[in-house]
């Protein structure tokens, strides 16, 4: 009679004589992670080096390209906080971004509504030309915008740059602010229209509380974006005393190597600390998610 080897038998064989396959293949894993590791290692010094360099040169009097340990100072700090370098020029930034930003958003959302809850054949062609206009550079548009802001006397005015900072930004808020708006469930608007409830009373008290999470990465990503806009401030705004903290930056920089690029580095860096602020503000609101379980139970 034949004798058959038992399943248990053959898997108490002894590790020598199992194949060397599964072996070869784990130490090709861990040799590719440890490639991949030190590549996104060696990008990351890439990305750091810069930063390193900043932090350096601001409390460094006598900075340079070079990079080098100085002893701390702060005589760059004392250089560029005061009114017409710093104050004045922050306080510009954020009238126009904050005011901008605010606009876009509020805009972003009373067009998203329509665009989310109802159905229409121009709903695609114009979600389309939303998605086309995320994508049209600023720059191109630049020249009729600033020959039009001549025509109707809104160049050198601040409400007429926010007007045109928050146009610019609002294709982009209203693709961003369409998508968290379609994960909130139809039901529940309908349950609250049941109770009486109008189009304006369900978007404030039903569709905004649980989409705050998104309101809130529409206004990090315009106001973002808006800070850091260099191009439209330099066009429409003319007087020194109107130029947000994006184009004074530019008087640290000069010809014939005499930038001071120390003081050019605490200006940058007291540039950060709205972005990093309001960053820091916003992004507490976003752990939670979307709060849609206790609103669908029952």
């Amino acid at each position: 009679m034949a004798v058959t080897e038992s399943p248990r038998a053959v898997d108490l064989a002894p590790p020598a004589a199992r194949p060397a396959g599964g072996r070869s293949r784990g130490s090709r894993a861990r040799a590719s992670r440890i490639v991949v590791n030190a590549g996104l290692l060696a990008f990351s010094v890439l990305y750091l080096v810069p930063l390193v360099w900043m932090l350096l040169a601001a409390v460094n009097p006598h900075a340079s390209f070079r990079m080098a340990v100085p002893s701390p100072t702060t005589e760059n700090f004392r250089h560029i906080l005061n009114k017409d370098t710093t104050y004045r020029p922050m306080l510009n930034g954020l009238l126009l971004c904050g005011g901008g930003t605010l606009l876009c958003v509020v805009c972003s959302v009373l067009a998203a509504y329509p665009l989310s809850r109802f159905r229409s054949r121009l709903r695609r062609p114009f979600l389309l030309t939303i998605l086309f206009s995320t994508g049209l550079p600023i720059t191109a548009v630049m020249i009729p915008v600033y020959s039009m802001f001549v025509q109707v006397d809104l160049i050198d005015s601040m409400p007429g740059a926010t007007l045109f900072l928050a146009a610019s930004a609002l294709p982009f808020g209203i693709w961003l602010m369409k998508n968290f708006m379609d994960g909130v469930p139809v039901v529940l608007e309908e349950a609250a229209r049941i109770d009486g409830a109008n189009s304006l009373q369900v978007l404030r008290r039903i569709i905004l509380p649980l989409m705050w999470p998104g309101v809130i990465v529409v206004t990090i990503f315009t106001f973002i974006g808006m800070w850091g806009n260099f191009f439209v401030p330099f066009i429409l705004l003319l007087s020194p005393e109107k130029l947000p903290a994006s184009v004074s930056v530019f008087t640290f920089l000069s010809a014939h190597d005499q930038t001071q690029y120390g003081q050019l580095s605490a200006f940058s860096i007291t540039y950060s600390i709205p972005v990093v602020l309001l960053y820091l503000v916003l992004a507490r609101r976003l752990g939670g998610g979307f709060a849609l379980g206790g609103a669908l139970k029952g």
